[in-house]
């Protein structure tokens, strides 16, 4: 199940002494600052959370599962996202 911005706008209402209206207009704005930062090709670490970055993927060669035919999947740029360590353990023991 995903957890949705109304979601996490609630949950920052109840654990900070912040109304709802506040909490969303609160985590617009972080959003907000982390797509431009995105944007301008910059790194996002977020310590013992992970790092965001921008990468170019190139232009590739695939198959229509449908015709079998081959087509050229054009290159575009894609956020990757690598948890820190301390996530990672946090992962490992709810298993």
């Amino acid at each position: 199940m995903a957890i949705t911005r109304k979601e996490l706008t609630a949950i920052l209402s109840e654990k900070t002494s912040f109304s709802v209206g506040e909490s969303s207009e609160f985590l617009e704005m972080v959003f907000e600052i982390l797509t431009k930062t995105l944007e301008k090709w910059e790194k996002i670490k977020i310590s013992g959370f992970g790092n965001f970055a921008v990468r170019e993927k190139r232009a590739r060669r695939g198959r229509n599962p449908q015709t079998g035919g081959e087509v050229v999947i054009s290159g575009r740029k894609v956020v990757t996202f690598k948890p820190s360590n301390v996530l990672r353990k946090a992962l490992k023991q709810e298993r």
